[in-house]
C-alpha cells in the first residue's frame, strides 16, 4: 500500500508570530522617528526665525527643504547599499546618522548650521522606510505583508497629527532644541533594539550604482532651489546669486535627465515613463505634492504670527487635517480596488481644491472654525489621493519594473515637496516685503533686540498710524498668507486637470507578465 508524501510545510507560517512582531517593532520605531521629524519642524519655523535672527521666511523654510531633498537623494542609494553591506548593518547606520543629525541640529548656533545638520538627519531618515520594508518582506513573506502593512500604516497616519502637537508642546515647555534632542533616547533605544532583534544577513552585491547620476541630480536640485529661495534677498531675478545658481542647477538637472537614458541601471529610470499610467500618475502626484505640502507648511505659521497662538495651540489647530486623512485613507484602498483610479483621485483633488480655495480669503480676524473646516476637507481629499495614485502608477508595471517605478514615484514626491515649499515660501516672503507696515514692525523688533536706536523715519511712520499700526500689520500679514494660498490653489487646480487623464476603465495588471502568467484584470 503506497503512502502519500506529506505536503511540505510552508516557508512562512500563516500567523504573525512573536519573532516577526519584534522585527516589526524595530521598523515601526524607525518609521515613527523619520515621519515625525518631517512634520514636527513645521510648527517650529516661526521660532527658528525669531530665535536664530532670520529675516526671511523663505530662508528658514530651508530647514524643511533640505531635509526632504536629502530624503530624495538617499532613496535610490538604499537598495544598492543594502545589497552591498547588508540590511541590518545599513539599518543601524541609518539610525545612527539620524540620531547624530538630530543631536547636531539641537546644537545648531545659526540657521546655516541647522540647515546643514538637517541634511545629515535626512540622509539617515530617508533610508529607514525603504530598509524597513525590505527587512519586513524578508521576515514575513508576501502572504503576511498585508497585515504587517496595517501596522506600518500607523506612523504614516499619526505623523501628520502628532508631529505638530509634539513639536508645539516641546517648544512651549522647553525649547526648540528639544524637538531634536528627543530623538536621542529614541535613537539609542532603536539601535539597541535593532542590534538584538535583527538577524545578520550576508551582503550580495548586485547591480552597480549610478554615481554620475547622483552627482548631477542632487547638486542640480539644491542649486536651483537655492536660487529660487534667494529671490527675496536679491530683490528679483537680476542678481547673479539668483539667476546664475538657477541656471547652473537647471543645466545639471537637464544633463541628469539626458544622461539617465544611457546606463543600464540609472539612478532614476525615465524609460518607465513609456507606461502611460505611470507617467500621468507621477505628473499628478508631483503637482499635487508641491501644492499641498508647500501650502500646508504655512498654516502653523499663520496661527502663530497672525493669530498670536503658541506653538502647541498651532499644532493642535492643524491636527484636523491629519484626522481627515486618517478617515479616508483606509477607504481609498478599498475604492482603488473597486473603481478605476480616474474616478477616485479627481474627487479627492476636488476636495483639496475646495479647502485650499477657502484659505485664499484669510483675514486677520478669520474664525478658527472656518480654517479648521478647510483643513479637515483638505485632509479628506489627501487621503483619497495619495494611495490610489501610487496604486495606479505601479499596477501596470511588470514585476521586475516595480522597484524602479516605486523609487521614481517616491523621489518625485519628495522633490515636489521641496520645490513646493521653496516656491510658496518665496511668495510669502515677497508679499511681506511689499508691506511697509510689516517691514517697519520687523525693523523695530530687530532694533529692540539688538539694543540699537530705531530709524527715526520708521518711528514717525508708526506714530502717524497710532493705534491702527498693529491691526494694519496683522491685516497685511493675513493678506500675504492668503496670496500664498492663491498660488497653492491654482497648482491644485492644475493637478486636478491633469488627473482627469487618469484611466477611467479597467486595466490589465502586468505584474505577472514576465513570469509566464496571464495578466490580471484590475481597476
Amino acid at each position: 500500500m503506497a503512502t502519500s508524501t506529506p505536503a511540505a510545510p510552508p516557508e512562512y507560517p500563516d500567523k504573525i508570530d512573536a519573532a516577526v512582531l519584534k522585527i516589526a517593532g524595530v521598523v515601526v520605531l524607525g518609521s515613527i522617528m523619520s515621519i515625525l521629524d518631517i512634520t514636527v519642524v513645521n510648527v517650529a519655523l516661526p521660532t527658528f526665525q525669531e530665535e536664530l535672527g532670520v529675516e526671511n521666511y523663505s530662508t528658514v523654510a530651508w530647514t524643511v527643504t533640505a531635509y526632504t531633498l536629502a530624503l530624495a537623494a538617499v532613496i535610490p542609494l538604499t537598495g544598492w547599499a543594502a545589497d552591498r553591506f547588508g540590511t541590518k548593518r545599513l539599518y543601524m547606520l541609518a539610525l545612527g546618522l539620524f540620531t547624530a543629525g538630530s543631536v547636531l541640529c539641537a546644537a545648531a548656533w545659526n540657521i546655516e548650521t541647522l540647515i546643514g545638520f538637517r541634511v545629515l538627519q535626512g540622509l539617515g531618515g530617508g533610508m529607514l522606510m525603504p530598509l524597513g520594508m525590505t527587512i519586513l518582506t524578508k521576515a514575513a513573506g508576501p502572504e503576511r505583508m498585508g497585515r504587517l502593512m496595517a501596522i506600518l500604516g500607523i506612523p504614516m497616519l499619526l505623523g501628520p497629527i502628532l508631529g505638530p502637537i509634539i513639536g508645539g508642546f516641546l517648544i512651549d515647555n522647553a525649547s526648540w532644541h528639544w524637538i531634536f534632542l528627543i530623538n536621542l533616547p529614541l535613537g539609542l533605544g532603536a539601535l539597541i533594539y535593532a542590534w538584538r532583534v535583527l538577524e545578520q544577513d550576508a551582503p550580495h552585491p548586485s547591480e552597480s550604482f549610478d554615481f554620475i547620476g547622483m552627482a548631477l541630480m542632487s547638486p542640480g536640485l539644491a542649486l536651483f532651489l537655492y536660487g529660487v529661495s534667494s529671490i527675496p534677498d536679491a530683490g528679483g531675478m537680476g542678481e547673479p546669486k539668483v539667476w546664475a545658481t538657477m541656471l547652473v542647477g537647471g543645466l545639471l538637472v537637464a544633463a541628469f535627465i539626458v544622461y539617465s537614458f544611457k546606463p543600464k541601471h540609472p539612478l532614476l529610470d525615465f524609460r518607465l515613463f513609456r507606461n502611460y499610467n505611470l507617467s500621468i500618475s507621477t505628473l499628478t502626484m508631483f503637482i499635487f505634492a508641491g501644492a499641498f505640502f508647500g501650502g500646508l507648511l504655512l498654516v502653523p505659521t499663520y496661527f502663530q504670527q497672525v493669530g498670536g497662538e503658541t506653538p502647541l495651540k498651532a499644532g493642535l489647530l492643524v491636527a484636523p487635517q491629519g484626522l481627515g486623512a486618517m478617515l479616508t485613507m483606509p477607504l481609498a484602498g478599498v475604492l482603488a480596488d473597486r473603481f478605476p483610479v480616474g474616478r477616485v483621485v479627481p474627487f479627492g483633488l476636488a476636495l483639496i481644491c475646495g479647502g485650499m480655495f477657502a484659505l485664499t480669503s484669510l483675514e486677520a480676524d478669520t474664525g478658527y472654525g472656518y480654517i479648521i473646516a478647510a483643513l479637515f476637507v483638505m485632509g479628506l481629499g489627501m487621503g483619497l489621493t495619495m494611495m490610489p495614485l501610487m496604486t495606479s502608477a505601479l499596477r501596470t508595471l511588470q514585476s521586475h519594473e516595480v522597484a524602479r517605478g516605486s523609487t521614481l514615484l517616491n523621489i518625485s514626491q519628495q522633490i515636489a515637496s521641496s520645490v513646493g515649499v521653496a516656491i510658496i515660501s518665496v511668495v510669502l516672503t515677497n508679499q511681506m516685503k511689499d508691506s511697509r507696515a510689516i517691514q517697519a514692525a520687523q525693523a523695530l523688533s530687530k532694533a529692540e533686540a539688538d539694543q540699537v536706536p530705531a530709524d527715526p523715519s520708521l518711528l514717525d511712520y508708526v506714530q502717524s498710524l497710532g493705534a491702527r499700526f498693529e491691526s494694519l500689520v496683522l491685516s497685511d500679514m493675513a493678506h500675504a498668507f492668503a496670496a500664498s494660498f492663491v498660488v497653492a490653489f491654482w497648482l491644485c487646480v492644475v493637478a486636478l486637470v491633469v488627473s482627469l487623464f487618469l484611466p477611467k476603465r479597467r486595466e490589465a495588471a502586468r505584474l505577472l507578465d514576465d513570469q509566464g502568467q496571464p495578466p490580471v484584470m484590475m481597476h
